[in-house]
């Protein structure tokens, strides 16, 4: 039997104590004020150019490792003029000129420099295959970036011929990884002569560094590894005491308005957290924990720029369009929208309205309307054109495994409406969700398809320019867990990064679209319902429906006790 009176009263009672000074779990002076932030996101790394780094890093790690742009509240790029400046500049080849803040140190005191742009260069242009990287999009497109070491100015310029339009995507927060930090590990004297050499050796084993190198789990760390270009650093990560960031005594910046921030990410007990009142600030799935009491929160039920969707893996099972065109065509993409979709608080028009009929295209998009066209067949569940797709797949039945991050109510009613619609075509969908689940176990066969974001992204996801999302879907990209491959497809996205005429945008969108719906890498559901909450007396925080989450601007938080 539940309590609520007795849980609100533990709350009250647990912010009372937080008045006084004793915050539970941290670690450290127990006097620093502090602020928990819930977030239902995983973790695993601190570089957010690697796959496993990419669903978190801007999340967590937004304001810790800051970037010459960061993600904006309604999923727009925004420069950080802390970090430095970033302009366009006149050249034969388009050409971007970044400059260091001059004061830029990070927090065990090494200045920031242009070794950094060369490094996080080198590790996503795939050009070096030894580098996991999430996503190539910019970045292999660059032909160099000049660098002397140690300089604060660096100097990016593309290839011949190429245009890259969304270059504020680069070189961002939680992205901008320290180069001495890997120098040193992989005893590198010199990164950018290492590059401009071409010393394999040297690059691998600073791949290796890359890969895992930043990996991060809850228990004693290596705190050397971790320093901090922005205004919080980490002291510590415990399962129980949550990832601790406090205040970075070198941040050359304003300082951050409280001194500690708490995060508490999954496989965290959330709902224990928000409701023994460690966490004044909530960024979590609507619906994902619904018996949680959010009474003493300002509550807001949003769309996020992330697309919720099933990846399929193009292995196993679903090697054929034609049986993953049979699973999507049992999918009942209307009635999900309609019970778990909606969000109390979308606008009358755009994002979060109807089912998404694009894997990469906000709905906010003036494109969208006329590019999404062949998604018709695909609307409410048709369960004799499943049939009549797995007879062409050759099978009279089929048993799909789908994963995600548990526990999370809405996605677990997502794949049991999607079961019941399913089972009389021959399909039988399994629940595979897990605490510990990771988007990659698709890669490695361990299910079949998974329920997220984009890239299977478990939390916060989505942005204006949708990168992760064609990241998702582009040959030989970390995003890409289904291992999805078309080359026309990446030939469509090379063309469109650097298309600004919008007739010849909207005939490749079309293009990309109707090849999207004829492969199926994935089954686009609807803009991800996001649930976001503020404690009575927080103050400067602003909802962040994207990838950045509601953390992106966690240095002016405050919390009035």
């Amino acid at each position: 039997m539940r309590l609520p009176y007795l849980r609100r009263t533990i709350a009250l009672l647990a912010a009372t104590a937080a008045a006084a000074g004793f915050v539970a779990g941290c670690s450290g002076e127990d006097q620093v004020p502090s602020i928990g932030y819930a977030v239902d996101t995983a973790v695993a790394s601190y570089n957010g150019g690697t796959t496993a780094g990419a669903a978190s890093a801007q999340a967590v790690f937004g304001r810790v490792l800051t970037g010459f742009f960061y993600t904006g509240p309604d999923g727009q790029p925004v420069a950080d003029g802390d970090t430095g400046t970033a302009k366009e500049v006149p050249g034969e080849a388009q050409t971007i000129q970044y400059r260091l803040n001059p004061q830029g140190t990070y927090s065990d005191g090494v200045p920031t420099s242009c070794d950094d742009l060369v490094f996080t260069w080198a590790a996503r242009s795939g050009r070096f295959p030894r580098f996991d990287s999430a996503s190539t999009a910019g970045y292999e497109d660059i032909e160099r970036v000049e660098c002397q070491p140690g300089s604060k100015d660096g100097t990016v310029v593309f290839r011949p011929g190429r245009r890259y339009l969304p270059w504020r995507t680069l070189f961002g927060a939680g992205e901008l990884m320290p180069a001495h930090v890997a120098a040193q590990a992989a005893n590198v004297p010199d990164i950018v002569t290492a590059v401009q050499n071409d010393d394999r050796a040297a690059l691998d084993r600073l791949a290796d560094f890359w890969n895992t190198g930043w990996d991060l789990a809850p228990g004693d760390l290596d705190i050397t590894r971790f320093p901090s270009s922005g205004p919080y650093r980490i002291e510590s990560f415990g399962l129980e005491d949550g990832l601790v960031l406090v205040a970075n005594e070198r941040w050359w910046g304003q300082a951050p308005a409280t001194g500690r921030i708490v995060v508490y990410p999954k496989p965290a007990d959330l709902a224990a957290r928000i409701e023994d009142g460690s966490a004044s600030v909530v960024d979590i799935g609507a619906g994902s924990l619904p018996e949680t009491n959010l009474d003493a929160f300002s509550v807001q039920n949003v769309p996020s720029r992330g697309i919720e969707q099933v990846v399929l893996n193009t292995g196993g099972v679903f090697e054929s369009a034609a049986a993953r065109r049979a699973f999507a065509l049992c999918v009942p993409r209307q009635a999900l929208y309609d019970q778990l979709g909606r969000s109390a608080d979308a606008p009358e028009a755009g994002v979060g309205v109807g089912t998404s009929n694009s894997r990469t295209l906000q709905q906010d998009s003036p494109f969208y309307p006329a590019a999404t066209g062949a998604s018709g067949p695909f609307a409410a569940g048709d369960v004799e054109g499943a049939k009549a797709a797995l007879a062409d797949a050759g099978k009279d039945g089929m048993v799909v495994r789908v994963g995600y991050l548990a526990p999370d109510a809405r996605r677990a009613q997502t794949i049991s409406m999607i079961a019941d619609s399913c089972k009389a075509a021959g399909i039988s969908v399994e629940d595979a969700g897990t605490p510990d689940f990771t988007p990659v176990r698709l890669r490695e066969g361990a299910v079949d398809a998974v329920l997220g974001g984009p890239g299977g992204a478990p939390g916060p996801a989505g942005s204006l320019d949708g990168i992760a999302a064609i990241g998702g879907l582009r040959s030989g990209s970390g995003l890409n867990i289904g291992q999805f491959r078309n080359g026309r497809f990446d030939g469509i996205t090379d063309q469109l990064a650097g298309e600004d005429n919008s007739t010849n945008q909207l005939n490749l969108l079309t293009e990309a679209e109707n090849l999207l719906w004829a492969q199926l890498p994935s089954v686009p559901l609807f803009a991800t319902p996001r649930t976001i909450a503020f404690a009575g007396g927080l103050q400067n925080a602003i909802a962040g429906p994207t990838r950045a989450g509601s953390g992106w601007n966690m240095d002016r938080w405050v919390l009035q006790r």
